[in-house]
């Protein structure tokens, strides 16, 4: 992969960021789900790439993407929260999925 394409590849990661984000914040679950495979397609046009061949440009348009992927991550995680907080209170029980102490300490001891 050529300097160009490369940036333009990173470029193109950093709008289905995007997309995802605002995909994210309407809850749009179509958005979502395209912007995931979007993701995965791109990041295996990536794969063989090593930190050494990547320009100044290119280094910081990852480093962006990098950022964006991380608070896009950050709002999934306090939707999944919302959704678990709000089953939670219509159960009645707290956690559903909540492993039990006994797997907690198994996992601390591997």
């Amino acid at each position: 992969m050529t300097g160009g394409e490369l940036s333009g590849t990173l470029r193109q990661m950093l709008a289905v960021l995007e997309t995802e984000r605002q995909a994210l914040a309407a809850l749009d679950l179509d958005g979502i789900v395209g912007a995931t495979g979007a993701k995965d397609r791109l990041c295996s046009e990536l794969d063989h790439l090593q930190r050494a061949d990547l320009d100044e440009e290119c280094r910081g348009l990852l480093d962006t993407a990098r950022r964006l992927n991380e608070v896009n991550r950050q709002v999934r995680n306090i939707l999944a929260a919302n959704v678990t907080r709000r089953l939670d209170a219509l159960t009645g029980s707290p956690q559903l999925y909540r492993a039990s102490g006994t797997y907690a300490v198994a996992g601390a001891r591997v």
